[in-house]
């Protein structure tokens, strides 16, 4: 019999694994979500979250509570009558009785290899890290911050030129398959629970302003890691003089790069290549505030931006 299913996310990642959990023929009871929130240029207009707008075109029912905390809220949940609850990037506290709210537990699909790169930006620091390989895990909640016992596991290599939003959109389809595969054991009473180890954790925390900013200093492999990792969201930066003037750009995409010099210095004008504490990378991608994202030859044609000029 297909499962009776809650489920629970918010952004543009979890909206695969909702659609293909309806597509397996599994029940959904109800998807909760974050609430909408202000958007447009003047932050005056609410938007729905992403799996807001795929529950509704779907015909489901859609919850935005501003928390699951209150007994009223935990006693709506239970009267559902869920299998289990499906979590993908939901972004809120589950308290023990929403995770024990449903006959079968709550399953979170998590964009790691546990318990490496736990907590709110794994994809984000697998790809600042230098990471070669991460992956998709479904596992049964618990009330620490992912740290219950693992169900299925499916690896994903990390490309060295490969940039956090790359991974994000295949990882957001393998999650979605995982999902399925292991809501499918859980349906037969088959799903395995296997306990995370105790070492290794590390925890992704989220990104904020303050490291956004490139630091030439640092090997041009930990820059190039940086750019990629923060590309395309919230995007690594730098300054630098465009037309007379001091402007923020956004660095979107980079390769490693032959040269040396000052920390900042363009070694290279038609590459782009910029000296970094050891080494040097070339831009590929870049966007200049308010602008669209160019490739490196096409910035430079208005930025002429030349050899020996310092970014900071």
């Amino acid at each position: 019999m297909p499962l009776r299913l809650i489920f629970m996310g918010t952004p543009d990642f979890s909206v695969p694994t909702l659609h293909a959990l309806a597509e397996a023929g599994h029940e959904i009871a109800a998807v909760y979500t974050q609430p909408p929130r202000p958007a447009g240029r003047r932050g005056l207009e609410l938007t729905k979250s992403p799996v807001h707008q795929a529950a509704e075109a779907l015909g489901f029912t859609v919850y935005t509570p501003q928390s699951l905390k209150s007994l009223e809220e935990q006693e709506a949940f239970r009267a559902l009558r869920a299998d289990a609850a499906v979590v993908v990037a939901y972004g809120l506290l589950l308290p023990r009785p929403i995770l024990e709210g449903t006959r079968l537990g709550a399953y979170n699909g998590h964009a790691s290899l546990l318990p490496r790169w736990r907590g709110a930006a794994p994809i984000q620091r697998a790809v600042m890290a230098g990471d070669r390989e991460t992956g998709m895990m479904v596992m049964k909640m618990d009330e620490g911050l992912d740290t219950g016992p693992v169900a299925m596991t499916e690896r994903v290599p990390i490309g060295p030129d490969m940039t956090a939003g790359e991974l994000h959109d295949i990882m957001k389809e393998t999650g979605a398959r995982l999902m399925v595969a292991a809501m499918a054991a859980l349906e037969r009473d088959e799903l395995a629970l296997t306990p995370q180890p105790a070492e290794g954790a590390i925890y992704a925390k989220k990104i904020s302003k303050e490291e956004t900013r490139v630091d030439w200093s640092r090997p041009a492999e930990d820059v190039h890691n940086h750019i990629r990792g923060l590309s395309p969201f919230p995007g690594a930066w730098c300054e630098m003089h465009v037309g007379g003037k001091a402007e923020r750009v956004k660095l979107l995409r980079s390769m490693l790069s032959e040269g040396s010099g000052t920390p900042g210095e363009i070694t290279d004008a038609e590459t782009l290549a910029v000296a970094c504490g050891e080494g040097a990378v070339g831009l590929r991608e870049l966007q200049r505030a308010g602008g669209k994202p160019m490739a490196a030859q096409d910035f430079q044609r208005g930025a002429k931006l030349g050899v020996g000029m310092r970014l900071t």
